[in-house]
């Protein structure tokens, strides 16, 4: 188990909860999550276990949702104005 494997997780599910939640924080959580995703590649770049890679996917995947539902959703409120 590697030691990236709970802030990873933690990041995951904080930052899902932060993003429904806190709506105007939306653009440093993003960032946020990026640079943790980036953390965990450079761990998986020194370390390569499966373990963290099973992490690494599920958080990518998840960033990558809400960078596109949040590029949306700026769309959208931007039109309506």
């Amino acid at each position: 188990m590697s030691a990236l494997s709970l802030p990873l997780l933690f990041a995951m599910i904080g930052g899902g909860w932060a993003y429904l939640y806190r709506p105007e924080r939306r653009g440093a959580l993003l960032f946020t999550l990026v640079l943790f995703h980036l953390l965990g590649a450079w761990g998986y770049r020194q370390e390569p276990s499966p373990e963290l890679l099973l992490l690494l996917a599920p958080l990518a995947l998840s960033v990558f949702a809400m960078l596109l539902h949040s590029l949306l959703h700026v769309k959208d409120t931007k039109s309506r104005s």
